[in-house]
Order: C-alpha cells, then structure tokens, then sequence
C-alpha cells in the first residue's frame, strides 16, 4: 500500500455536477463520544484525527446535528476543517440520555436546525444538507419541501437524503435537486442495490454509511482476505476499494477516532481492484 495516503487518488465526483469533491471522504459520527452522546473524552484527539482527514485529501466531510448532539459539528469547525472541506450535514433525528434515534422531520424543526448547524459550523451557507431519516409522523413531501426551500433561501447549497427507497427519491426529485443519498450499504449487505442503480443513472452521488459494517463483513471476509493478500492490504481496505470500483458514483465516509486507522482507510484510494476481484467479492456478498 501506498506509504503516504492521499483521498485524491479515488478520483472526484461532482455534486449536482458543480461541486468537485475526492470520492473517499471522511464520517465524522465518531469524534463524539461513547454512544455518539456528548462530547469525547479526548477532544484534542478528536481534532486532530478530523484534520488528518483533510491533511490527506479528504474534502469530503459528512456530519449531522445529531451527533453529540451537535458535538461533531462544533469539533470540526474548531479543527478547521470547514475551511478545507466540503462539509455535509443531516436533520431529521433527535436523541436522547438513552442514546436513542428518534425521527422527527417537522418542517420548523428542520428549518430550526438549519440555523443552529449553521452556528455550530460557522458558515453563512451549509454545502450540502442532508434530510437524515423519513419521518413516519410527518408527511415525507412537507419535510423535504422545508429542505428544498433552505436551498431557494441560501442557507444550504445542495440538497442529499438519507435512508430512502428509490420511491422516495423520485418523489424528493420532483421537488428538489437531489445531489446525494445516503443509505446502509457495504460489500457484505447490498440490500439497497435498486438505490444505487437510480443514482446512477440520475448522475447523483451514492454515499455508504456503515460501509466496512464495523469489521463485521461476515461470509466475504474469506474473499476480502485473499484479494487482501494478492495487495498486501487489509481486510478493511479492500472493503473500501470494492465500494469506489463498484460504482463511479459512490462516495464512502468511513469513520474512526484512531488517526492511525484514519491513515489506514485513506490508503484504500490507491488501491484498484481487477474487475475479476470486483466480481468475485460482489458474488461472495450475494
């Protein structure tokens, strides 16, 4: 693997095809601390790993009010990472002491928080606003017309969903210009397959959370084990690699709080697979 990573080497993608980012981005949930509630117990290191992320060419930054709450935002803003990166952000989901997800898509709340990202951040726009989760208690049109609106007012400049079905996307489509979705997807679960094919061909980024399924990559970890060896790289690493060489729109943010690990995911930009490896490991994912 290469000795000094750099994200550039994934290649670029443009965002509502007008805003260049590294396809190997950086998520930056786990800056946080245990349970993605409150602040971490090392925040200098917290720093310093979001910084490390833009030292090696990361300027793709993804981040939701949600976090902390609101600690990730703040942490990058005081790590500078704002003024190097394209930082995207997500409303739509409250928590609570029990570390609980509780959608909640309410048009003033969205627009609310808009405000208090943009605070936490410290921009007068936010680069691309993220609809986090839909909301079974708020009709999903209402919640996304509040995001499309935040663009037609400049607080936002690009509008991305996250957790949608290819349904949801056509029927956000017709309100707004839809740059991103964000959805669960890995070499090891490829569940929302259909999602990614609609954002092919509708030229719009495809962003994996959850893309190296926390090491648990179950009946592929053999088949990444051997393309792993053939590279002289990590499990992990390859994982990534299947992601950017499966699709040229995908776009994933793996997370850590480790600048070693961060240096280690990074390394994965530079590492292609054949497409008999790529073919080989998407079989061993079905």
């Amino acid at each position: 693997m290469i000795e000094t990573p750099d994200a550039a080497a994934a290649g670029t993608f443009d965002l509502d095809g007008e805003t260049t980012v590294n396809r190997l981005g950086f998520g930056a949930m786990r800056l946080c601390g245990d349970d993605i509630i409150g602040a971490p117990d090392d925040e200098a290191n917290a720093r310093a790993v979001a910084r490390a992320a833009v030292d090696h060419g990361v300027d793709f930054v993804d981040t939701a009010d949600s976090y902390g709450p609101g600690t990730s935002e703040r942490l990058l803003r005081e790590a500078g990472v704002v003024d190097d990166a394209v930082v995207a952000t997500k409303a739509g989901l409250l928590r609570n002491a029990d570390g609980d997800w509780l959608p909640h898509g309410d048009p003033d709340y969205v627009r609310n928080q808009a405000l208090a990202s943009k605070d936490r951040l410290g921009v007068d726009t936010i680069d691309l606003y993220q609809f986090h989760r839909p909301d079974p208690d708020t009709p999903f049109a209402d919640s996304v017309a509040a995001f499309a609106e935040l663009k037609d007012e400049g607080h936002v400049r690009h509008v991305g969903l996250s957790n949608v079905s290819v349904e949801q996307l056509d029927e956000a489509r017709g309100q707004v210009a839809v740059a991103t979705v964000q959805n669960q997807y890995n070499v090891a679960n490829r569940e929302d397959e259909d999602v990614l094919r609609a954002c092919e061909n509708a030229g719009i980024g495809f962003v994996p959370w959850y893309p190296l399924a926390a090491g648990d990559l179950g009946p592929v970890a053999d088949a990444l084990d051997e393309v792993a060896e053939t590279h002289d790289a990590t499990r992990r690493q390859v994982a990534l690699a299947w992601l950017l060489g499966h699709s040229d729109v995908t776009l994933p943010i793996p997370g850590t709080s480790s600048v070693e690990h961060l240096r280690e995911n990074v390394a994965a930009a530079g590492l292609t697979l054949s497409d008999e490896e790529l073919s080989t490991l998407a079989e061993a994912g079905e």
